[in-house]
């Protein structure tokens, strides 16, 4: 349903392309698996820093990177002390920052190039690879466009943190910056309709790129479910939060309900934009979530709650982790030292996650047997400049604010902005995909309905990533 044609021509210089370069390409069920990966990949590894140009950076773009061996380990992961949480339940996320450029959406951006990559429908001699994001993924774009030796343009708002814009320009992407901030995504799509004026740029749009959801379905889901098993009988998988962003992460939801029919799959979004929870329009500071549509790649069928968090309470818990005195406040209250310094993995729509993970066990009154799953998608390190301008605005941070930061965002996090989706909230969300996707972006009427069936969901998300797979082996068998 994704690949359209098959380009021998463009194959065979691609190939050749790629030789010259000395890439080998992974397959998805690669970074499903690393244990897959050739020895000669493997060997090679170990040399190589995480976030060097260097093809063989491909074959870490999984969720088990061991940054000790340089090799691979177990599933990223860190569970969040119930001295922090203040619930019953078990909260354990995902570390997103042991991927290359420091975050997972180097997995979307693999998803959505490589098969278009290997089946000649993107020529890398001609074509430019253009990368709309209001955070992460237009730098996962350019890294993975880099590796393969494609040019890259990274599309996202003019408000976004300044390590963005940095490292883009540092990797030699052509960067474009658009107006306004997190949740200013029409403005993306319009300056996508500009480009596509020329036949030269092919946009590789995350919120309707099911190579996005795709790669989560199939890498993150079960990694999440590989985590799960590790922890012993006596838990149950209970629920899986997620940003909807560009609804690819959600995907790993649809997996997880596959093997838990009874998790609750809970989107999350900003307070002060609350599209899914109730229609609503504004901006946030929750970077790395777009807003103000519902992304065509969203299965709404499987989003069983939204939970709406102030963006504010994510920055003061930005601070309470970070901050010398956030730490000590924290080691105070029991938390132990090591635990207090990994809370620096997450970064701010990490926080909205775990913030979410915190509502939802409470309004689900989960117990000591359950377990909720969420990703933390990227560390602080891409927002120490947003650190800075809180510093510069709210003054020296002190033991006194860590207290009010703690007992507020997080102790008294509570079940309010917390809606229960019925079959029919379910329909209305979905319905709303019709006043972006087939008023402006062009899709149909027919397509957005299909959506309404659970096999078009299955089919795309366990079917399209054989035929993905097939691709990639016979092109590296080309490459030989």
């Amino acid at each position: 349903m994704i690949i359209k044609e098959f380009k021998q021509d463009i194959i065979k210089k691609t190939v050749a392309r790629c030789n010259k370069h000395g890439i080998t390409i992974p397959t998805f069920a690669q970074m499903r698996n690393p244990e897959l990966v050739p020895q000669s990949v493997k060997e090679k590894l170990p040399k190589i820093g995480l976030w060097d140009v260097n093809p063989a950076n491909l074959f870490r773009i999984t969720w088990k990177n061991d940054t000790q061996t340089g090799l691979y380990g177990g599933v990223n992961y860190l569970e969040i002390p119930k001295e922090i949480t203040g619930i019953k339940a078990r909260v354990i996320g995902l570390i997103g920052k042991y991927f290359p450029t420091g975050a997972h959406k180097v997995g979307a951006a693999f998803g959505c190039l490589v098969p278009r990559l290997v089946s000649g429908e993107f020529d890398p001699d001609t074509h430019k690879a253009v990368w709309p994001s209001t955070g992460n993924f237009c730098r996962g774009g350019a890294f993975v466009s880099s590796l393969l030796d494609c040019t890259a343009v990274a599309i996202l708002p003019e408000g976004m943190s300044k390590e963005r814009f940095a490292w883009l320009k540092e990797i030699g992407a052509e960067v474009i910056a658009t107006p306004g901030t997190e949740s200013n995504v029409k403005e993306i799509y319009d300056k996508c309709w500009e480009l596509k004026r020329d036949p030269l740029n092919i946009i590789f749009n995350q919120f309707e790129e099911f190579g996005n959801p795709i790669w989560h379905y199939n890498v993150t889901g079960p990694a999440i479910d590989e985590v799960f098993q590790s922890l012993g009988k006596n838990y149950r998988a209970s629920a899986y939060i997620s940003a909807t962003g560009s609804a690819g992460t959600i995907g790993a939801g649809d997996y997880l309900k596959k093997q838990f029919p009874h998790l609750k799959v809970v989107a999350t979004e900003a307070l002060q934009c609350p599209t899914l929870f109730m229609n609503g329009f504004g901006a946030h500071r929750i970077e790395g979530i777009g807003d103000k549509h519902i992304p065509w790649v969203h299965n709404v069928l499987n989003t069983d709650a939204v939970a709406a968090i102030d963006d504010e309470d994510c920055m003061r818990v930005l601070r309470l982790f970070n901050e010398r005195e956030g730490k000590k406040y924290l080691e105070s209250i029991k938390v132990q030292s090591t635990n207090s310094k990994e809370l620096s993995i997450l970064g701010i729509s990490s926080i909205c996650n775990l913030l979410a993970a915190i509502k939802t066990a409470k309004y689900y009154e989960m117990n000591e047997n359950d377990v909720i799953f969420t990703i933390f998608t990227d560390s602080s390190d891409l927002y120490q400049s947003r650190l800075k301008e809180l510093d510069e605005e709210r003054g020296k941070y002190s033991m006194m604010q860590a207290a009010k930061d703690f007992a507020g965002p997080i102790e008294h996090q509570s079940i309010d902005y917390f809606k229960e989706l019925s079959y029919y909230d379910r329909k209305a969300i979905h319905n709303l995909k019709y006043f972006t996707w087939v008023e402006q972006q062009g899709r149909s009427s027919e397509e957005l309905n299909a959506q309404w069936n659970p096999d078009f969901w299955t089919s795309m998300f366990e079917e399209e990533v054989k035929e993905f797979d097939k691709l990639i082996e016979e092109f590296n068998r080309q490459a030989i």
